[in-house]
């Protein structure tokens, strides 16, 4: 089986890329394990691409889990097909797993570290704990409704968090609206983190943490971290983080810079973790 389609881009309509994913046939297991050993035997690149081409659908029904975290569509299933092909180069064929099975945890963990590389720049996650919280509070919530303080407990006891972490991150996940006064039957230890508890001057507790963050990270941190980077990797930080209505694709700017879509992403990796580190000098 060939395939004479070209590889889709997410530089244009998710639904245009999406209908192109799914034009590329399935493999079945004798032709994925043929085209595997060419790849690992003969370095094919004709083979690999015809394994990652199958596996498109894969990546995007992956990322449409990742809906809920407020990142751009295109992004994430960006991400997901470079894990998609790191996959792809790892994968072999003599151990008798399937490669979508193979695959699945190297498209996640993609999608993951660029979730948490965004989110770092606002110092949430950053430590192991607030990472297994932030991508397990969903899943753990009982329903859609902002949980109750006996919920809160329980989810912060499991993951082994604070239990006001867990309200915070509850409350930047959802920008719902949570109790400012502690319910009646709170006991002294649920009311010690309610909003309540660290309002200052009557401001909401969204405002107080956003001036906290912005005060060390903006007005200290990133304006100095930005100074110390070239004109082309301030370009992608400022396209991809900074922009107030949504970011820039890799693919766009790409166009935009005459280089590739997997180096835009390289400069960005390195660009972010030089800005960390200034950062840390500054804050």
């Amino acid at each position: 089986m060939t395939f004479a389609l070209a590889m889709p881009t997410t530089s244009g309509s998710i639904e245009n890329y999406i209908q192109s994913a799914n034009r590329f046939p399935i493999l079945s297991q004798e032709e994925e394990t043929r085209l595997a050993r060419r790849l690992r035997d003969e370095d094919d690149i004709n083979a690999a691409r015809q394994l990652v081409l199958s596996h498109l659908r894969v990546v995007v029904s992956i990322a449409r889990g990742y809906k809920g975290y407020g990142l751009p569509q295109a992004d994430l299933i960006q991400e997901g097909n470079i894990g998609l092909m790191k996959a792809v180069k790892r994968y072999d064929p003599e151990r008798g797993v399937r490669l979508v099975s193979f695959a699945v945890h190297w498209i996640k963990a993609e999608i993951n570290e660029f979730i948490l590389r965004n989110w770092r720049l606002v110092k949430i996650a950053a430590t192991k704990a607030q990472r297994k919280l932030f991508f397990n509070l969903r899943s753990m919530k009982q329903s859609l409704d902002t949980m109750n303080p006996k919920e809160v407990t329980a989810v912060a006891k499991q993951l082994g968090v604070k239990a006001k972490e867990v309200v915070e991150m509850e409350t930047r996940f959802s920008g719902r609206d949570i109790s400012i006064e502690p319910l009646s039957q709170d006991n002294d230890e649920t009311c010690s983190y309610s909003p309540i508890a660290y309002l200052t001057n009557g401001d909401e507790p969204s405002k107080v943490l956003e001036t906290q963050q912005n005060s060390q990270l903006r007005d200290k941190g990133l304006e100095h971290a930005l100074a110390n980077l070239d004109t082309r990797s301030r370009r992608i930080i400022e396209a991809r983080w900074l922009r107030e209505k949504g970011t820039v694709t890799l693919h766009k700017l790409a166009d935009e810079l005459g280089v590739s879509a997997e180096r835009i992403r390289q400069i960005e990796v390195k660009a972010m973790q030089k800005m960390r580190m200034v950062m840390k000098t500054v804050v």
